[in-house]
């Protein structure tokens, strides 16, 4: 990063420096010797008028190869930011780097050693998607299929009123009994499938096509947790 001017007057105030990185995009400086929250919202006037002038900067400065197509960034520096400036930060879509230096006196000498350290902004995490039970059923074109994987739902949950919880999933729909698992219903567009444990209580999948498949995979179910009941 280079410097190429510092104390700049602007209609809203007075730049304290401006650079321009590697990559030829100019960056607006706000420097702080204290902890200042108003600093992010000073260099965010800077920044404004920097990047709705940015052409002209560039015909201010043509020694310094300023790019005008390159998105204008921030630069804050001060010995310490608050969580509330650093939280404030995460939220916006600029480009900002955050800088925190303390000054070291050299042994032997009176000299300051400036020591920076860059500060991370924490991301933005992403909204959980959110499964629906009804779209995972109405991935199954089938209207009869969609129908029987509707009342095998319903069926298991009465087993054990109160004792069942059902959650559908990114491909399927799981099936729980005391918060354990004991099935899941994984839909395909002609029919289903449920797996499940097996009278040797080996986890398998079985297709179900008919009633009696159903009703077949249903006492596994049932056979596996009173076996577990029993175990404990």
């Amino acid at each position: 990063m280079s410097y190429i001017s510092h104390q700049n007057w602007l209609p809203n105030g007075r730049l304290d420096v401006l650079l321009i990185d590697s990559g030829k995009s100019l960056v607006v400086g706000e420097l702080k010797v204290v902890e200042d929250d108003a600093m992010l919202m000073q260099c965010l006037d800077y920044y404004d008028h920097v990047n709705t002038g940015i052409e002209t900067y560039a015909r201010m400065h043509p020694d310094y190869g300023i790019d005008p197509a390159q998105p204008v960034r921030m630069l804050l520096m001060a010995p310490s930011f608050s969580q509330a400036l650093i939280n404030r930060c995460k939220w916006l879509d600029v480009n900002i780097s955050l800088f925190t230096y303390s000054c070291l006196e050299l042994e032997g000498s009176k000299q300051l050693v400036p020591v920076f350290s860059e500060q991370s902004i924490p991301s933005v995490l992403e909204a959980p998607i959110v499964h629906r039970q009804d779209d995972r059923l109405n991935y199954i074109t089938d209207p009869g299929a969609r129908a029987l994987a509707t009342s095998a739902i319903k069926e298991i949950k009465d087993m054990w009123q109160g004792r069942t919880s059902v959650d559908p999933l990114k491909y399927a729909i799981s099936m729980k009994v005391d918060g354990r698992v004991v099935a899941y219903l994984h839909p395909r567009r002609k029919n289903f499938l449920i797996s499940t444990y097996n009278a040797d209580e080996k986890w398998t999948p079985y297709p179900i096509q008919s009633d009696d498949d159903l009703a077949t995979v249903q006492r596994l179910i049932r056979d596996h947790v009173e076996r577990r009941s029993k175990n404990g």
